[in-house]
């Protein structure tokens, strides 16, 4: 008798976690799971929900990571979590960095708690380039969310969940990413805005960033 397993994504209806399912989906190691996609974007969760309302294998509901009541609802037998649910607009952080607080580090913070609680084997956490000596409030964020798995292994000493991180640099084609900035401003034939010609930007595909994940 087959068991079926669940992988949890966080952060669903993003371009990552949508990624993570569409691949997830095909790969044969993953046969034997079912995957529960939970997202706080109501609009983008529904035309999502839609595709997969025939697909018993997928799960999609309405939740976000800041609410850990509701988190733990999803949490039970659950055997892998991909954690990918984030704010991560560096500008609007910066007017609202207690948003990023909420999301990036509380979130994240409540994952890994409901993660220990509930013997989830393994989470694997998006993070980003930008928690590199940080100089924005999104990539601190990030970085302290590292900081809390980080915290998290030492804590279970190789006994309980194992915590992840994997960062990345520019993803092309996701969305709100600066190629799309540089895509308008062709279009409209004006400069582009970039921050600095010294400046060296990280580049890879979705299917890039999903391969290393999985």
């Amino acid at each position: 008798m087959i068991v079926k397993k669940n992988i949890l994504i966080t952060g669903v209806c993003g371009t990552i976690g949508r990624s993570l399912l569409y691949q997830i989906l095909k790969e044969d190691k993953f046969k034997n799971y079912n995957i529960i996609g939970i997202d706080k974007d109501e609009n983008n969760l529904f035309f999502l929900y839609e595709k997969f309302l025939k697909q018993e294998r997928v799960k999609l509901f309405l939740c976000g990571i800041r609410n850990e009541i509701s988190l733990n609802n999803f949490l039970d037998k659950v055997d892998t979590i991909f954690h990918t649910a984030a704010l991560k607009h560096v500008g609007i952080i910066e007017l609202s960095p207690y948003e990023a607080i909420q999301t990036n580090i509380n979130g994240t913070n409540n994952l890994i708690r409901l993660s220990e609680q509930n013997k989830v084997k393994k989470l694997i956490f998006c993070s980003t380039d930008k928690a590199v000596n940080p100089t924005n409030v999104m990539g601190a964020s990030k970085l302290m969310a590292e900081k809390l798995l980080t915290s998290a292994v030492a804590r279970n000493k190789a006994k309980g969940t194992i915590f992840s991180s994997i960062r990345f640099g520019n993803i092309m084609g996701s969305a709100g990413s600066v190629f799309q900035v540089f895509q308008n401003q062709i279009k409209q034939k004006i400069p582009l805005t970039i921050t600095d010609k010294k400046m060296s930007r990280f580049v890879m595909s979705i299917s890039e960033a999903t391969k290393y994940i999985l």
